[in-house]
């Protein structure tokens, strides 16, 4: 067939919607290191505090001019800030300023800009590994993925993770008002640990993480705390957990991305005390292939593609990955030689599992 026929044979209509929506991801996509850049010099903080001019902004925010004006047109075009082409300047509503600048909001997503730029530095290296294979590990990433890490999952953690996901377990609430034992493992830079540790004064906390460099970084955070006393921060796998039998052992997004989930499995069954819970939290993410086909899916599935996957790759691990079905996360704490496993609620972006003995 020649390229002539080929191209009388395209729906002209369809073609057209198709490249529409390429020029929105190529938009996204550079878009996303300009969201990355106001973040990092503070652009949306100042316009959170009123109306500004280009010249204003960058006054305020000791940058360049010349640079501030092309980034408030482009994020103008996008809808993250507004403009008022009578006084010529530029604003946020009130729900940008919450979800770019307000990180103690269940709203905030500034965080995931710091997730995406990190990803993308790795690109070369990930399309190296679908070449030859093997994989990359979580700490060889840009230290931004840490610190996005945190300020992205910190929001959904501080808005449910006291509130519903806790207590959807099987009498844990009340044992650890009481005072119980907590390991949280694959804790990163400690903010999931540190939001238990202050909603459940009456309880200690061990947190493991195998990235030196997190461990560290929760160590300071927790200093001079009112929590410090009760909150223990150590470097270790998730196969090496030291055994207190604790009334509840915790994996937040982590699993799915382990080089030895099985062996995770294995270990939390041995630390757990025999009326304890394991609280899984995992990406949503559908039981059938195409149950991803939609946004949510599509980020996840990226994001593994770049880190989590190739992490457990690295590892020669099996890889489940952030689109993992609920049926390979029964399997692999089954394999770990748990016998309950349940879900017990979900958000939008969560699901929430519960493993017992």
């Amino acid at each position: 067939m020649s390229t002539a026929q080929a191209v009388q044979e395209i729906n002209e209509d369809k073609m057209n919607q198709f490249l529409g929506k390429v020029i929105g991801d190529f938009g996204a996509s550079l878009s996303s290191a300009l969201v990355y850049i106001g973040q990092k010099l503070g652009l949306y903080n100042a316009l959170a505090n009123g109306p500004l001019t280009p010249s204003e902004l960058a006054q305020q925010t000791n940058t360049n001019e010349r640079y501030i004006r092309e980034w408030l047109v482009n994020q103008a075009a996008g809808g993250y800030v507004e403009y008022d082409k009578e006084s010529g300047k530029y604003s946020l509503t009130p729900e940008q300023t919450v979800a770019l600048t307000e990180e103690l909001s269940p709203f905030y997503i500034g965080g995931g800009f710091f997730v995406v730029k990190a990803m993308t530095q790795a690109v070369e290296r990930i399309e190296d590994h679908f070449r030859n294979g093997g994989g990359m590990l979580w700490g060889e990433h840009h230290p931004d993925l840490f610190i996005g890490t945190e300020k992205f999952f910190r929001p959904g953690y501080s808005a449910h993770l006291v509130a519903s996901w806790i207590p959807s377990l099987t009498g844990i609430d009340e044992k650890l008002k009481a005072g119980g034992k907590v390991a949280d493992v694959g804790c990163g830079h400690g903010a999931s640990t540190l939001i238990m540790a202050q909603a459940y004064p009456n309880s200690e906390f061990w947190a493991f993480d195998n990235h030196e460099a997190s461990i560290r970084h929760a160590g300071a955070a927790k200093a001079g705390s009112e929590v410090a006393n009760r909150v223990h921060f150590e470097v270790a796998s998730a196969q090496t957990i030291p055994d207190k039998q604790y009334d509840m052992v915790c994996f937040f997004d982590c699993l799915h991305d382990m080089g030895d989930p099985v062996g995770a499995m294995k270990r939390a069954a041995e630390v757990l005390s025999p009326e304890g819970s394991v609280l899984i939290v995992e990406p949503m993410a559908g039981n059938k292939v195409e149950e991803n086909f939609n946004p949510i899916g599509r980020t996840f599935a990226a994001a593994s593609t770049l880190c989590c996957t190739a992490n457990s790759m690295a590892l020669n691990g099996p890889a489940l990955g952030a689109v993992a079905s609920e049926e390979a996360i029964r399997n692999t704490v089954l394999a770990g030689g748990f016998t309950q496993f349940r879900r017990t609620t979900e958000t939008p972006f969560n699901r929430i599992f519960e493993v017992r003995h």
